[in-house]
């Protein structure tokens, strides 16, 4: 495990492997760094893959509110590879990529961002998510999560239930619960930027699938129309999981961007 001193003093604790021009990984919600190992398995032969644990989702650590220690986090990963990388940002993930590339944009060579739930006209989670937070005070993480999944991702109805089920039974995703609802207050509490994300001039590639829920396409239309030359893909039979379901499409896409903005 890679380990770098942030800003604060915390340790950011990250995966590195491979050699090469650096790309940096921050997995989304529910999840941990494990979350992207079969994609980077496939892009270690010609670059260094850092997936930062993103401090949101460690549970050595209580996080502070909002998304600022995570981008700088993410900032000072980036800074110690030596030269500017290619970041990789999936859902919540992707909204901490975004704000990194506003904090210090010299540390990036450009950004491939996977369906980040940005706010745009309306919250991501507004009235359920306060819902979900009164389920959590009652006792009842499961009930937290059906609504998170149900009424903020929008999943279809019939897989609400068991999945969780499953994410309330087992205790590697069961603690994790209050992270994942607290990552999409934090969401919120940033409103609408695309005002600031019309900023970013690095090259970006808004990645999506056509199986994902209708309003994360919606949210990367939004993207692709504030940030200036955002390129836009969308992965046939794919969803908001590809990293896992489709790792070799994924790190196709990847390596095809990244030897377009640091593989020179």
């Amino acid at each position: 495990m890679m380990r770098i001193a942030a800003g604060d003093g915390t340790e950011v604790l990250a995966a590195s492997d491979g050699t090469g021009p650096g790309i940096v990984v921050l997995h989304g919600g529910m999840n941990d760094e494990s979350a992207w190992r079969r994609v980077a398995e496939r892009l270690t032969g010609r670059f260094q893959v850092v997936r930062m644990r993103r401090r949101r989702y460690r549970a050595d650590l209580t996080p502070p509110p909002g998304l600022a220690a995570e981008v700088a986090d993410t900032v000072a990963l980036a800074r110690s590879l030596g030269r500017p990388v290619l970041l990789v940002g999936h859902s919540s993930g992707a909204v901490v990529a975004l704000e990194a590339l506003l904090a210090e944009p010299a540390a990036f060579a450009g950004a491939v961002l996977y369906e980040p739930p940005v706010v745009t006209e309306q919250p991501l989670g507004g009235e359920a998510i306060r819902r979900a937070q009164a389920a959590l005070a009652a006792g009842s993480p499961r009930r937290a999560i059906q609504i998170f999944l149900r009424d903020v991702v929008r999943l279809p109805p019939r897989t609400v239930w068991p999945i969780a089920a499953l994410l309330a039974m087992v205790p590697r995703w069961r603690w994790m619960i209050p992270r994942q609802i607290d990552d999409n207050l934090a969401i919120d509490a940033l409103g609408d930027r695309r005002a600031a994300y019309a900023g970013i001039r690095v090259p970006v590639l808004l990645l999506g699938g056509d199986r994902s829920p209708g309003h994360l396409a919606d949210r990367l239309a939004a993207l692709e129309a504030a940030i200036p030359g955002a390129e836009r893909t969308t992965m046939p039979g794919q969803g908001h999981g590809a990293n896992l379901a489709a790792p070799a499409e994924v790190a196709r896409i990847v390596a095809g961007f990244a030897d377009r903005t640091i593989s020179h």
